[in-house]
């Protein structure tokens, strides 16, 4: 069964009662859960993990270069546009890595337009809300039917 590894920084816990009006009402719980639903559906096993803390955030990362994990699913939050240690992590890892982002972060703040994990990344996606991250899982998921 392939692995992939979804990352949720900080803040992400909050999600559906922190600023819906950018992030939406969907709850961290709804979009594993869809992510779940969905890649058992498709011979996938997923684990989900959400921390407040980078140092937590790049052990996971390090230990799925070690356990199977095909792929890693990841939205680091505010760590996107301020963790070289992050990227470092993800640079390490030599299976697919797809950045995810609720809002469209070109349309916010200037200092969100830029990301260190996009260097990186295989694929960007944002501002589709909690479907991005099932975007994501499809193109991870076809990236691996092409290997």
């Amino acid at each position: 069964m392939n692995k992939a590894l979804v990352l949720h920084g900080p803040n992400l816990n909050l999600l559906g009662t922190r600023q819906p009006e950018i992030y939406g009402f969907e709850s961290l719980d709804d979009i594993n859960n869809s992510l779940y639903e969905k890649a058992a559906v498709n011979g996938w096993d997923i684990r989900a993990r959400q921390s407040n803390h980078e140092g937590e955030l790049i052990d996971l990362i390090q230990a799925a270069r070690l356990d199977g994990t095909a792929a890693i699913i990841i939205n680091p939050a505010a760590y996107t546009h301020t963790s070289v240690a992050i990227l470092d992590a993800l640079n390490a890892f030599e299976g697919t890595v797809i950045e995810v982002h609720l809002s469209n972060v070109h349309k916010r703040e200037s200092f969100r337009h830029h990301s260190y994990v996009s260097l990186r990344a295989d694929g960007v996606i944002a501002g589709l809300g909690g479907q991005g991250y099932l975007a994501a899982l499809d193109a991870v998921i076809k990236a691996a039917s092409k290997s």
